[in-house]
C-alpha cells in the first residue's frame, strides 16, 4: 500500500480523490485541477485518461456495481484512503416530449445519471466513513436539477433526484465528518452538449447546425453574455467544495450557470 505525499503544496495537498466520468470534459478538467492543487486522483471512466504519478486510471462502467467496487479497491490499494468523491459520470441524450419518450432512452439516462451515482456512492461511502479527517462528496447535477425544460423528462428527473439523494447522503455522512453537496452547471462547452443531436434541439431549422449557429439561442437563457461555460469553470467550483475552504458547507446546491436559474427561476 502506498500513501499520498502530504508535503505537496496546494488547496488539496495530500488528498485522494475518486472521480467518475474523468476521461473527458468536466471530469478530466476536475482531475487536472485537483492534481494542480496537490491531490492524487483515481480517474474512473469507460475510457480513462493516461496514467501518471498523480493519476490512477480505472476502467469503470457506472452501470456495473462490480466494476465500481473493484475500482474503489484498487484506489485503496494504491493510495490508502479516499478523501474526495466527485460523482460526475453522465449522459445527455436527445429526448422527445414526455408522452412520446421511448422507454430505452428513459432507462439509459436514469441508469447512468441517477442509479450510476447511487452505485458510485454505495461503493465509495464505506471508505469515506473510515476517513478520520472527514471527506467531501460532490454529486454532478445540472440546472435541470433546479428547473426543468421541455423534452428533458429523463434528464431532469435524474438531475432533480440527485438533489434529494445528496440531502440523504449529507445526513448519513455528517456523523462521520463528511460533507455532501451538488453542483448545477449550465451548458458546458463539451461534446456532451455541443453534439449534433443537442444542437438540433436549438436550431431545428438547420439540417446540420454547428456550435456557432446556437450561440444566440444559448445566450438568451443567461444573465451574463456567454452561450456556455468551460469545463474548468465547473472544475473550479468542485475544487472549492472539495477543499477545506468549504469545510462547513454541506447539503448545498451550487449553481455555476451565468445567471440562468435566476433569469428563468
Amino acid at each position: 500500500m502506498s500513501t499520498t505525499d502530504t508535503a505537496r503544496p496546494g488547496r488539496l495537498a495530500g488528498k485522494v480523490a475518486f472521480i467518475t466520468g474523468a476521461g473527458t470534459g468536466i471530469g478530466l478538467a476536475t482531475a487536472q485541477r485537483f492534481i494542480e492543487e496537490g491531490a492524487v486522483v483515481a480517474a474512473a471512466d469507460l475510457t480513462p485518461p493516461a496514467a501518471s504519478d498523480s493519476l490512477l486510471p480505472l476502467q469503470v462502467d457506472v452501470r456495473d456495481q462490480a466494476s465500481l467496487d473493484a475500482a474503489v479497491a484498487a484506489t485503496l490499494e494504491r493510495f490508502g484512503r479516499i478523501d474526495v468523491l466527485f460523482a460526475n459520470a453522465g449522459v445527455l441524450l436527445p429526448e422527445a416530449p414526455a408522452e412520446e419518450l421511448d422507454e430505452a432512452t428513459w432507462n439509459t439516462v436514469i441508469d447512468i445519471d441517477l442509479s450510476g451515482v447511487w452505485r458510485t456512492a454505495k461503493a465509495v461511502f464505506p471508505a469515506l466513513k473510515q476517513n478520520p479527517t472527514g471527506s467531501s462528496v460532490i454529486l454532478a447535477s445540472s440546472t435541470a436539477g433546479i428547473r426543468g425544460g421541455a423534452n428533458t423528462s429523463a434528464y431532469t428527473a435524474a438531475k432533480t433526484a440527485l438533489v434529494g439523494l445528496a440531502k440523504v447522503r449529507a445526513h448519513e455522512l455528517g456523523g462521520f465528518g463528511g460533507r455532501v453537496n451538488t453542483t448545477h452547471p449550465t451548458a458546458v462547452g463539451t461534446d456532451l452538449v455541443l453534439n449534433e443531436g443537442n444542437l438540433r434541439r436549438y436550431r431545428p431549422d438547420l439540417a446540420d447546425p454547428t456550435p456557432e449557429d446556437v450561440i444566440e439561442p444559448f445566450k438568451r437563457g443567461k444573465l451574463l453574455d456567454v452561450p456556455w461555460i468551460d469545463p474548468v469553470d465547473v472544475a473550479n467550483a468542485v475544487l472549492f467544495l472539495a477543499s477545506d475552504e468549504a469545510r462547513y458547507i454541506t447539503g448545498a446546491n451550487l449553481t455555476i450557470d451565468a445567471g440562468s436559474t435566476t433569469k428563468w427561476g
